[in-house]
């Protein structure tokens, strides 16, 4: 059975048009992938915008000594998670996308979907993700562990994010 998980990054006194700039930017995307590079070896493997929207590729590295102990007993080697994300074209105030994460030979999946709207305060992007792991018995505390660290990784991007436009559009 799935897991699910929603996370709302919030941008106060930024404007969804502001935030969906730094996502067509591939300076935002360097330089976001260099500030995560403190957690784990990345970068950006593909980026593309265009008149339908935002396409682009990361790649993660964890090396398997740094994985929970659970998990090294399915992983035997350093996880490359790669992760691809699609935004729509910036359309009345609101922008959609969606998210998969693969390991390669991997035992489960995680994906989701993204929206960027305005709030009374400012713009806010939520990310609903859904991690499935096919491994009977220990599947439902990989998918948890899963999610737990996803969060850890949303809020990085997000602090990164908030300091990103406060650099670009002081208030």
């Amino acid at each position: 059975m799935a897991r699910r998980l929603d996370y709302s990054a919030r941008y106060p006194l930024h404007t969804t048009r502001e935030v969906y700039d730094a996502l067509t930017s591939r300076d935002y995307w360097e330089a976001r992938v260099e500030e995560m590079r403190k957690y784990s070896p990345n970068h950006v493997a593909s980026f593309q915008v265009d008149d339908s929207g935002i396409e682009l590729v990361l790649e993660h590295i964890l090396p398997r000594t740094e994985l929970p102990e659970m998990a090294q007993t399915v992983i035997r080697k350093d996880m490359v998670i790669t992760r691809k994300e699609s935004y729509s074209a910036f359309g009345d105030g609101e922008v959609t996308g969606k998210y998969e994460a693969a390991i390669p030979a991997g035992p489960g999946s995680l994906t989701g979907t993204m929206r960027l709207f305005a709030t009374d305060t400012g713009a806010t992007l939520r990310t609903s993700s859904e991690a499935k792991v096919y491994l009977p018995m220990i599947g439902p505390r990989l998918e948890q562990l899963m999610l737990v660290n996803l969060v850890d990784l949303f809020r990085a991007e997000a602090e990164f994010t908030e300091r990103w436009l406060g650099e670009t559009y002081p208030s």
